[in-house]
């Protein structure tokens, strides 16, 4: 059994110096300070070592890293490559499909910036309960402190009405009404103008392939960045089958797909399908260090960034087990 640390980041960017200062990411400060940490107390791997080990074909290093990256982002481009290429380390970036190729901003983005933009979680949960009210009838709608009753409220990562809205917009409504929900706010608090956000946010084509050049791994983070295990198989295959096509183009083989679930949601018919497709790895959001040889190969879990010191000269691995 190999033990592999897998460390997730999203927003990595310099914080202070950008219009979202409020956006829950990495300063790259501190991003620099994970990479000189992890240097010091463990040794990166590529997704190729980890296939390997997955397969039997090769053990992987003591205290082996792998550094992962979701949802596309231009952050990853301008911040992130530069820095990995200069260590010669390997990042595997999952990239929605429709965020890089069609431009589009995506549902789980226009929460993202519009709860960091308004800055007031309670006025935004308001909203949405006042809308639930006005969509009753139109969208088949429980009453609004139905949804308040009925979603969760606690999270290492964010407070309750944060969480609340979150959830509401994530999965707590019809898709159609919390599609409509989530544009709407998003063109309030942060632009009506979705194409030229969108250019600024996300990867392009081009990036993608300058950075598989550079020697960066990509991997599927669905066609749009949905729930799969609220999809039925039908449409859990569509989307899984819209990013090994696309990965498929950037070079990849079958075998050589890896897939992080969209907000780890997965089911026995997500991880079915991801082997039928050709997928060898799958990434979770499950907390614990990933055991090779014992972990289904599609259900590894990974660390959080904030999991991880960002002072190399802290002492040991301060990982959970």
């Amino acid at each position: 059994m190999n033990e592999l640390t897998v460390v997730m980041y999203h927003y990595v960017r310099a914080l202070a110096r950008s219009r979202y200062p409020a956006i829950k990411g990495l300063d790259v400060g501190r991003f620099r300070g994970q990479l000189a940490y992890l240097e010091q107390h463990g040794r990166f791997v590529g997704v190729e070592d980890v296939l390997a080990a997955c397969r039997g074909e090769d053990d992987l290093p003591p205290d082996a890293v792998l550094l992962t990256f979701d949802d596309g982002y231009a952050d990853h481009w301008r911040y992130v490559f530069p820095l990995l290429d200069e260590r010669g380390v390997q990042g595997c970036f999952f990239a929605p499909v429709r965020a890089v190729r069609d431009r589009v901003v995506l549902d789980v983005h226009k929460i993202h910036f519009t709860l960091a933009a308004c800055g007031d979680p309670g006025l935004l949960a308001a909203h949405c309960l006042a809308r639930i009210a006005d969509w009753r009838d139109e969208y088949g709608l429980e009453a609004p402190a139905q949804y308040e009753a009925g979603l969760p409220r606690a999270s290492r990562f964010d407070d309750p009405r944060t969480l609340f809205v979150k959830r509401l917009l994530q999965r707590g409504l019809p898709e159609a009404a919390r599609a409509r929900l989530a544009d709407e706010l998003f063109r309030r608090f942060v632009t009506a103008d979705e194409a030229a956000f969108a250019e600024e946010l996300y990867l392009d084509v081009d990036q993608v392939r300058a950075m598989r050049r550079g020697g960066m791994w990509f991997g599927a983070h669905g066609q749009s960045h949905r729930w799969l295990d609220g999809l039925d198989e039908s449409a859990q295959h569509a989307e899984l089958l819209a990013s090994s096509d696309w990965l498929r183009e950037l070079g990849y083989e079958d075998g050589e797909f890896v897939v992080a679930y969209p907000y780890g949601g997965y089911d026995a018919t997500t991880v079915a399908v991801a082997r039928e497709l050709g997928y060898g790895l799958g990434f979770t959001v499950e907390v614990r260090v990933a055991r090779i040889g014992r972990d289904d190969p599609l259900l590894l879990p990974r660390l959080d960034t904030v999991d991880v010191p960002c002072d190399p000269a802290a002492a040991g691995r301060g990982r959970p087990t």
